[in-house]
C-alpha cells in the first residue's frame, strides 16, 4: 500500500470500504491530488482493495475550485463524462465545469429528495436499509451500454447528520454469500435496465401508465446479472430495484415479465439479499466529504431530508473506460448516432 496515503479500512460500522487521507496533509485537497497524479495507479488500487468504496474527507477546496474534482476523477478512467454531450438538462450541469452533474434541491436544479420509508425507522430506531422497505437502490446509469465505471460525489452543502445519507451495498460480498445453487442459476441471466423517464419502471407499470415511445438511444439495455469485475476478477451482483429496470419486457430477460412475473420475484429476492445490513454502509455527510464508488460492484441509495428547512448541494462526476471485455468495441447506446 502506498505510504504517501493513510488508509483506514473498513469504514465505520461496515465490512468494506476505506477512508483515505494524505499522510503529510490530511485535509489538503490540492496536495492530495498532486500526490495522486504523481502515482496515478495508487488511488485506483486502493479503491479496488476496499471493495469499491472510498471516503476522502476534507476536500472542501474543491467547492471553490471545481476543476480539482475533475483532475482527481481523471485518475480513475480514460473518460470523464461531459454532461453537455449526453442529453442532460442544462439546469443540472455545473455552470462552468460541464463534467460536474449537480444534485441539489435548490434552484435551478430543484431536485427533490426521495420519500421517507414507511415506517421511517426500524423498531430499534435505526435507519431502514433493506429492500423493499428501503427504495431507490441502483447503480449509476445502468441503462447505458457500456455502463460507467466510477462515480465521485462531493458534499458541497450537506444537510445535518441523521438525514440525507447515502447508502452503499457491496454486490461482491452479497454474491459470495448466495447459496451455490442460486449462483449457478443466475450466472448467465441478464437484467433489462431502463431509465425511469421511459415509464417502464415498476410504479408506472403497476399504475397502468403507458410506456413512452423510445428513440434508439433511449431503449432498454441488457446487463449481466452477475458481473465479473475487470480489475479484481471478482464476481458481483449487478442489478437495480424497481425504478431502473424495465418492467414491461423484464426485469430479467427470458423470464415472465412484469411486477408479478417470475423475473420480478427473482429480482426482489436478490435485491433484498444484497441490501441486508451486513452488506451495507451508511454514510453521514460532512462538508468536503468526497466519496468514490465503483458502479461495477456496488449499488447505492439516497435518503430523505427536510427540504423545508435545509438546502443540499452535491456534485458528481462520472468516469468510464474499463467496463470489461463484454463491452469491447460497443457504440455508446445513449448517444444518438448523428450526435457523434
Amino acid at each position: 500500500m502506498p505510504t504517501v496515503f493513510s488508509v483506514q479500512s473498513p469504514l465505520p460500522r461496515a465490512r468494506f470500504g476505506g477512508s483515505v487521507t494524505l499522510t503529510a496533509a490530511p485535509h489538503d485537497a490540492k496536495a492530495l491530488i498532486a500526490a495522486a497524479e504523481a502515482d496515478p495507479a495508487a488511488l485506483p488500487a486502493i479503491l479496488a482493495e476496499a471493495s469499491g468504496l472510498l471516503l476522502l474527507p476534507g476536500m472542501q477546496a474543491m467547492a471553490d475550485e471545481p476543476e480539482l474534482l475533475v483532475r482527481l476523477s481523471r485518475l480513475f478512467g480514460t473518460e470523464v463524462e461531459d454532461y453537455r454531450r449526453t442529453l442532460t438538462p442544462a439546469n443540472m450541469v455545473h455552470a462552468t465545469v460541464p463534467e460536474i452533474f449537480v444534485v441539489a434541491n435548490a434552484p435551478p436544479v430543484s431536485r427533490p429528495p426521495p420519500k421517507r420509508p414507511d415506517p421511517p425507522f426500524m423498531p430499534d430506531g435505526s435507519l431502514p436499509v433493506q429492500f423493499p422497505h428501503r427504495r431507490g437502490w441502483h447503480t449509476d446509469q445502468s441503462y447505458r451500454r457500456p455502463p460507467p465505471d466510477i462515480s465521485l460525489f462531493l458534499a458541497v452543502v450537506p444537510v445535518p447528520k441523521d438525514q440525507g445519507q447515502t447508502l452503499f451495498a457491496d454486490g461482491t460480498a452479497a454474491y459470495a454469500a448466495l447459496p451455490p445453487a442460486l449462483q449457478v442459476r443466475i450466472e448467465t441471466l441478464e437484467g433489462i435496465h431502463c431509465a425511469s423517464s421511459a415509464k417502464r419502471n415498476w410504479d408506472s407499470v403497476r399504475a397502468g401508465i403507458a410506456p413512452e415511445p423510445l428513440q434508439p438511444h433511449q431503449r432498454p439495455q441488457r446487463q449481466p446479472l452477475v458481473r465479473t469485475h475487470p480489475v479484481t476478477g471478482r464476481k458481483a451482483l449487478y442489478l437495480c430495484e424497481f425504478g431502473q429496470m424495465d418492467w414491461v419486457d423484464g426485469p430479467i430477460a427470458g423470464m415472465s415479465p412484469g411486477p408479478d412475473g417470475e423475473g420480478g420475484k427473482l429480482l426482489t429476492e436478490l435485491m433484498s439479499h444484497m441490501t441486508q445490513p451486513r452488506f451495507v454502509y451508511v454514510h453521514e455527510w460532512s462538508a468536503g466529504d468526497l466519496v468514490i464508488w465503483d458502479n461495477r460492484c456496488l449499488v447505492h441509495a439516497a435518503t430523505w431530508f427536510d427540504v423545508d428547512t435545509h438546502a443540499r448541494v452535491m456534485w458528481r462526476t462520472t468516469v468510464s473506460g474499463n467496463p470489461g471485455p463484454l463491452y469491447a468495441g460497443e457504440h455508446k447506446s445513449w448517444v444518438p448516432q448523428a450526435a457523434e
